[in-house]
């Protein structure tokens, strides 16, 4: 762990909170038995139903460009394995998942019991669509990529929000991009380049 740490400073990643957060997450509990050597290396490793949990730099850049307070409440769409938003969890005062497969929600929130960690609460459900119930949020966090940012989720960004997306048009032409949303509208700022899993959009089967 303390590696990955370093390498992380070592690529760039300044905030001490998130380095922090990322150090008291034990990634191996979010990654499959047959992966459990490889949970502190900087990559991307396979979960279930052709999901990824993501590579350790991408977590910490997305969660450093969120600038995430203590006292905001966060959208997370795309729970995964529940790895992102355990490392989220240790920042905000609640968080808020989107996920459309339903074994996977399942095991995030066993994890999650595990961990005790006691801020998150997860839904199964589109995630183009957003969670109006529990709009609007202070920072929201897409883990899919799409070719536009859903409308459904700026609309339910506060102003003054922010949220950060991989965008483009096909999975080599990605890029992480923060929008902040402000009185005068949106700002747009491309950041990373990614490979994200395409975020569906569409009816939710709930088994």
């Amino acid at each position: 762990m303390q590696r990955l740490l370093a390498e992380l400073r070592q690529s760039g990643i300044t905030d001490d909170n998130v380095l922090a957060a990322i150090g008291s997450v034990d990634r191996e509990r979010f990654v499959s038995a047959a992966f459990a050597e490889r949970a502190w290396e900087n990559t991307a490793l396979p979960i279930s139903f052709g999901q990824t949990i993501s590579q350790p730099l991408v977590v910490a850049a997305m969660t450093e460009a969120l600038r995430v307070g203590p006292r905001m409440k966060v959208l997370e769409v795309g729970t995964g394995s529940g790895y992102q938003a355990a490392v989220l969890s240790h920042l905000c005062r609640r968080l808020y998942t989107i996920e459309r497969y339903r074994e996977l929600q399942k095991s995030a929130e066993r994890r999650f019991a595990a961990l005790n960690i006691t801020n998150i609460t997860t839904i199964i459900g589109d995630g183009w669509l957003g969670w109006p119930p529990q709009a609007p949020f202070d920072r929201i966090i897409v883990t899919a990529a799409a070719q536009a940012a859903p409308e459904k989720l700026v609309e339910q960004l506060k102003i003054g929000g922010r949220m950060i997306i991989p965008l483009g048009e096909t999975r080599d032409s990605q890029s992480l991009v923060l929008i902040d949303k402000t009185e005068s509208g949106l700002t747009e700022t491309p950041t990373l380049s990614v490979r994200f899993v395409p975020l569906l959009h569409g009816r939710v089967k709930r088994p």
